[in-house]
């Protein structure tokens, strides 16, 4: 098999390309090991994807389900079957033509339970910041009067209760258990917890009292200084040696935006990798951010390509009205939690996340700077136009500093500015701050307060203006392929709140609005029900899920986790039991389905979105499932064990017809990566092409000049509604056009014609 990409060397002998002409992305964890995903290799090899993307699978707390709580860099995760079963994995890829792609964790780790799991952690805390371990982590100890706080006690009563263990050498508050200090176990009680290195307390106490950098909000995730080469060293040094022994060919790098010097690491990185690994960064691009040019990687995970597909199957006239329907239905100004628009609602919600969930890292910024400056951090943090900027060094630039200013409207800013650009120790800790608070207002916070159009708000989206014009489209295209052909798309991740085809059903809202059913939402009973947001994101979900699996229990625990996450009548850390307890009363008894002419739009959607993510410039990722009809909700739903849908394949290749949305999606899937992987030479260049006729701005049409053509169709509703395609036509480019599966076109091609029996096509010169 030719992949036509260049190539490596690796442990066997055998070669694998250094840029994957497609990724499949599969979650790790005990239900889903290494054995079971060396058992998916012959599936994912026939269905065309070029490497296989693992999630992280370094040693993690027992059990989890994510493995971003990592515990021991020095060892691959022995829940998943170890380095043995990791190399036999490879092992069987490379046999099939797959390389391993291997997501990793630089930011932080787990404060584990039990402690010892996090070794270096555990030594910092019975030896202090003269440990050896000290220099991993960002501990403010003068902040912390000489102790670390550790806010993992379950009450204020468990935190009285400590007892001393002599002969272990530990410290014991019921199950959990700390190092004592050399030479204090024989002191009174009262002493040795003063001459401790740390001061076991209520997890409520993290708000305010936390004196460690962590991950977002999260205070079982310790931040980890990878910028400092030792510490760089030692995090890295199993990874590298996968790399370097040809196990992994591929690295996605986890919330890059949470590290001091992104830049010198990804440097770092790129020196010890060799320039054969193709890395990725997962972050968050605004809509008019860009990715800084001087990093030495192949671009993003991808959600800045998420948003532009999204949109453009987005009707913005609608989803104004949804937007103003929200209001009046009393999810806008005057209930309680609720503003009058995105923005107010994402400005009061990062106000909010900064001064109560990140007061300690406010705290710490503002001693830092001085009383004088405080009022000026906080309003400078608030008004960031991005996540945080880059451009300069690790903290902001001064143009993006110019930019917040003049958004935070306050002369106070001015002292912060001369500060952040003089003192790049703190300028990269405000930086980190700046990112923990756009992720956790925005994606956790606003995300779920604002709900006209759930479809909208997914990371990198922008909820108050979420449709996409194709013209803004094809000049992302033409960008991404001139200058980071190699970035990754998604349109599926364990991250996303919804899966791409529960999307797709609930943008078709967007074209009919009315079918939200806004008086039914209006004047509804008390609880729960009286939380229009809630209903409004009931009634979405609903219909994004239809007839799925078990979908009453996975609508409830959706629904619980928005209200919870939103924090206005419920929270995770203050739940009301009440308010919860009738949460599941909108949840509706039945499927919600679309109707036919809806559905008919769905399909469009589905089948769009595909051929545009497998079709445009990038390196496209398919979520586990998602090459078949999947419909999922936020996580954990997303994460469940991966169903693979081999028969289905294996029919559709013996000649079966695509007798559903499902098969029809599956053989279109599978139609483009294995062109990706066998003709990687079409997917290069890029232009779009423009239809004329009077349904002209329904079609989106591109070609990757080597020989493929991609046409979709965009908001089908309306285009039906209009009277269909009529006399439009598409002019191609010359030569003698195939159809994948159809018929053969040349010149000007009709598009009633061309589309006739599906809403998408892909055509291949020659």
């Amino acid at each position: 098999m030719s992949l036509g990409y260049s190539i490596s060397q690796s442990e066997s002998g055998v070669q694998t390309p250094v840029v994957p002409a497609s990724t499949y992305r599969v979650q790790l964890g005990p239900r889903f090991t290494f054995a079971a995903a060396e058992a998916a290799v012959p599936y994912l090899s026939s269905l065309g994807v070029s490497h296989l993307h693992l999630s992280p699978a370094l040693e993690a707390v027992p059990g989890s389900e994510h493995g971003y709580d990592v515990t021991d860099h020095a060892r691959v995760r022995a829940e998943l079957g170890g380095e043995r079963g990791l190399r036999a994995l490879a092992a069987a890829g490379r046999a099939h033509g797959l390389g391993l792609v291997l997501d990793i964790v630089p930011n932080h780790m787990a404060v584990p339970e039990p402690l010892r799991l996090n070794r270096p952690l555990w030594e910092v805390l019975r030896e202090g910041p003269r440990s050896p371990y000290a220099r991993w982590f960002d501990i403010d100890w003068e902040g912390g009067g000489g102790q670390v706080l550790l806010p993992v006690l379950g009450g204020e009563e468990e935190a009285r209760e400590g007892r001393v263990d002599r002969a272990a050498g530990v410290l014991r508050y019921g199950v959990h258990e700390f190092p004592l200090r050399a030479g204090t176990a024989s002191l009174p009680m009262p002493e040795l917890l003063a001459a401790q290195w740390y001061r076991a307390a209520w997890w409520r106490e993290a708000r305010t009292g936390l004196n460690y950098r962590r991950f977002f909000t999260i205070s079982d995730l310790i931040g980890v200084r990878v910028e400092d080469p030792a510490v760089f060293a030692a995090t890295h040094a199993k990874v590298l040696q996968l790399v370097r022994d040809g196990v992994v060919s591929g690295l996605r790098i986890d919330h890059v935006d949470g590290l001091a010097d992104p830049e010198q690491y990804l440097r770092r990185l790129r020196a010890a990798t060799g320039d054969g690994c193709w890395v990725v960064v997962e972050k968050i691009l605004a809509r008019r951010e860009r990715l800084p040019s001087s990093w030495p990687v192949a671009g993003t995970t991808g959600y800045d390509a998420l948003h532009r597909i999204d949109g453009v199957f987005t009707d913005p006239a609608g989803a104004g009205r949804l937007a103003r329907a929200y209001g009046e239905t009393g999810g806008g100004p005057g209930s309680r939690g609720s503003w009058g628009s995105w923005e107010e609602t994402a400005a009061a919600a990062t106000r909010e996340v900064l001064t109560v969930d990140l007061a300690a890292e406010l705290t710490l910024l503002e001693r830092w700077a001085g009383a004088e400056l405080a009022r000026g951090i906080r309003e400078l943090l608030i008004a960031m136009p991005v996540y945080r900027p880059y451009p300069g060094g690790p903290g902001p630039s001064a143009r993006t500093l110019e930019r917040a200013a003049e958004r935070a409207g306050a002369r106070a800013v001015d002292g912060v500015r001369d500060l952040l650009l003089r003192d790049p120790a703190f300028a990269a800790r405000f930086a980190q701050t700046s990112a923990a608070l756009r992720a956790k207002s925005l994606e956790d916070r606003a995300f779920y307060r604002w709900a006209p159009l759930l479809s909208a708000t997914e990371v990198g989206g922008e909820p108050g203006d979420p449709a996409v014009s194709a013209a803004e489209f094809h000049a992302y295209c033409a960008e991404l392929e001139r200058d980071w052909p190699a970035s990754g798309t998604v349109l599926s991740t364990h991250d996303t709140k919804r899966s791409a085809d529960v999307r797709a059903r609930i943008a078709v809202l967007s074209q009919v609005p009315e079918v939200m059913g806004v008086p039914e939402l209006t004047g509804v009973a008390d609880g729960a029900s009286a939380d229009p947001r809630l209903a409004w994101a009931a009634r979405q979900s609903a219909l994004g899920l239809g007839a799925a699996p078990e979908r009453e229990s996975r609508l409830a625990a959706a629904l619980l986790k928005a209200a919870r996450e939103a924090g206005v009548h419920t929270s995770w850390t203050d739940p009301d039991e009440e308010y919860e307890a009738r949460i599941a009363d909108l949840v509706p008894r039945e499927a919600v389905e679309l109707p036919p002419e809806l559905a008919e739009a769905a399909r469009a959607n589905v089948l769009g979105m595909t051929l545009l993510h497998l079709a445009m410039p990038g390196v496209p990722e398919v979520y586990q499932g998602a090459e078949y009809e999947y419909r999922a909700l936020v996580d954990p739903d997303n994460r469940r064990p991966a169903e693979f849908p081999r028969e289905a394949l294996a029919a559709l290749d013996a000649g079966a017809a695509a007798a559903d949305l499902a098969r029809e999606k599956l053989a279109l899937t599978a139609a483009l990566l294995r062109l990706r992987r066998d003709r990687p030479g079409l997917f290069t260049g890029y232009a779009p092409l423009s239809a004329r006729g009077p349904a002209a701005g329904h079609c989106l049409a591109f070609t990757r000049p080597p020989g493929l053509v991609a046409v979709a169709t965009r908001l089908s509703h309306r285009l039906a509604a209009s009277g269909g395609w009529r006399d439009t036509a598409l002019d191609l480019p010359p030569g003698r056009w195939g159809a994948v599966g159809g018929a053969a076109y040349e010149g000007r091609v009709a598009l009633a014609e061309l589309l006739e029996r599906q809403p998408v096509a892909v055509l291949v010169r020659g």
